[in-house]
């Protein structure tokens, strides 16, 4: 009965995306000055997960699964913030409310998993 909870699939996956989008966000604050450098960013959260399950219709439940695997590699940010004269286009402010964002959706994740663990504590009897 217990043995695939997806809401802990959904906050595990939700986790590992902050993590990785932070990584990215670091990326681009470490590249402020890289001449020729372009921001990156992740798709965000919500759309991975539409596409999962509005593509074909059906939820893949293993990773093997036909549309399972999607990418979450960085992809090049259109912003409408003017490239520096070294063809940089890094904004450290855009950037700073990127981090805010992926803190949030970290803590979000954490929240989901935590309030998950107290309802199945709670079925069984414990505290």
């Amino acid at each position: 009965m217990f043995q695939n909870l997806e809401i802990f699939q959904l906050s595990h996956a939700m986790a590992r995306h902050a993590a990785q989008r932070q990584e990215t966000v670091a990326a681009n604050m470490a590249n402020a000055d890289t001449p020729g450098y372009a921001a990156r960013d992740l798709t965000p959260f919500t759309e991975l997960v539409r596409h999962r399950t509005d593509q074909t219709g059906m939820r893949a439940t293993r990773d093997r699964h036909i549309g399972a695997g999607l990418s979450l590699a960085a992809q090049d940010l259109q912003t409408h913030t003017e490239t520096s004269p070294n063809g940089n286009n890094v904004s450290l402010e855009e950037e700073m409310m990127r981090a805010v964002s992926v803190r949030k959706q970290h803590d979000r994740a954490l929240a989901i998993y935590r309030s998950s663990m107290n309802i199945l504590r709670t079925s069984i009897g414990r505290r």
